[in-house]
C-alpha cells in the first residue's frame, strides 16, 4: 500500500476537526470500513466536499479519482497532485486512470470514487451508475463499500447524514446485476437517512 501523501495527512489532522465542527456532519456505520486490503469507497454525490466524509472516518488513506479540469488549472492542480488523486479525463474512456486506481488495488489500498460520475445538479433521487466501480471490484477482488449522503452543507448543518453500508463482493454476479445492487443499496442508506 502507497504511504500518505503529507498535505493529504496534513489535511485529515488540521481541516478534519474544523470541517466536523463547521459542517455538523452524523457520520453513521464508518466501522463497515475494512481496516486493510482492497476496497472502493463509493457513494451518491451532492457537493463539493463529499470525499470529506471518508476521509475523516477511516485511517487508510483514499485514493480519490478527480476530473481531469482539476488538474488543468494551476490554481486547483497543486492540491489534485499534492493528496495524490488520480486525474479522470471523462470525455472519454480513461484507460490510464482505471489502470492507475486498479495498481492501487492489486496493492491492497483504497480508491474513492462517485459512480454517478458528476455532481447530482438534477431531479433525480440518484442519478444512473457507471460501471466503473463494479468493474474494477470485479477484476480486484475488492470490497465494495456503499454510503449515502443526504442534507445540506450549511454551517452547524442540522439533516447532513452521511451513512456506510455493510461492504460486499462482486462474486459470481455479473457487471449488470452487481451494478444494480450498488445502486439500490446506496439509495437505501439514503433513504435511511431522511427516516
Amino acid at each position: 500500500m502507497s504511504k500518505k501523501p503529507i498535505l493529504y495527512r496534513l489535511g485529515v489532522f488540521l481541516l478534519g476537526p474544523i470541517f466536523k465542527l463547521y459542517y455538523n456532519p452524523k457520520i453513521i456505520g464508518a466501522e463497515n470500513i475494512p481496516d486493510d486490503g482492497p476496497i472502493l469507497i463509493v457513494g451518491n454525490h451532492i457537493h463539493l466536499y463529499d470525499q470529506c466524509h471518508a476521509l475523516i472516518s477511516t485511517k487508510r488513506f483514499i485514493t480519490y479519482m478527480a476530473k481531469k479540469e482539476y488538474f488543468d488549472s494551476k490554481k486547483t492542480a497543486w492540491f489534485f497532485k499534492s493528496v495524490g488523486c488520480i486525474p479522470v479525463d471523462r470525455s472519454k474512456k480513461d484507460e490510464h486512470a482505471t489502470e492507475s486506481a486498479l495498481d492501487v488495488l492489486k496493492n491492497g489500498g483504497a480508491v474513492g470514487l462517485f459512480p454517478e460520475g458528476t455532481r447530482n445538479k438534477t431531479d433525480l433521487f440518484l442519478q444512473p451508475f457507471k460501471f466503473g466501480a463494479v468493474s474494477m471490484a470485479k477484476k480486484t477482488d475488492a470490497y465494495l463499500v456503499p454510503f449515502g449522503i443526504t442534507g445540506d452543507y450549511k454551517f452547524r448543518s442540522k439533516n447532513l447524514v452521511v451513512r456506510f453500508g455493510t461492504p460486499f463482493k462482486v462474486g459470481d454476479m455479473d457487471l449488470e446485476e452487481v451494478n444494480d445492487k450498488l445502486f439500490k443499496t446506496v439509495e437505501g442508506l439514503m433513504k435511511e437517512n431522511l427516516k
